[in-house]
């Protein structure tokens, strides 16, 4: 055999998407590169935590390129700021 296939599971688990999720929400969380809204999300909430975690966990999920920035702070630091390239 040339190839072995090998599957790497990656440990997350349901309750580290919903508490994700949850930081999300009280943070007021704006629309991602989806275009998708909070609000939207929220109407079939379960359904779509259901396919993020499922996505994750099995190792098929690859987030979209983002360019990285650094913008200037007003103590003269600088902060990263991720621009998404959309879809």
């Amino acid at each position: 055999m040339i190839f072995k296939e090998q599957t790497k599971s990656i440990p997350i688990t349901k309750m580290m998407v919903w508490d994700a999720y949850k930081k999300v929400k009280s943070n007021k969380g704006s629309v991602g590169v989806d275009q998708q809204t909070l609000e939207d999300f929220d109407k079939n909430r379960s359904k779509e935590l259901y396919k993020i975690w499922n996505r994750l966990s099995s190792g098929s999920y690859y987030p979209p390129v983002v360019k990285r920035v650094l913008i200037p702070k007003q103590n003269g630091k600088t902060r990263p700021l991720g621009i998404s390239y959309g879809k």
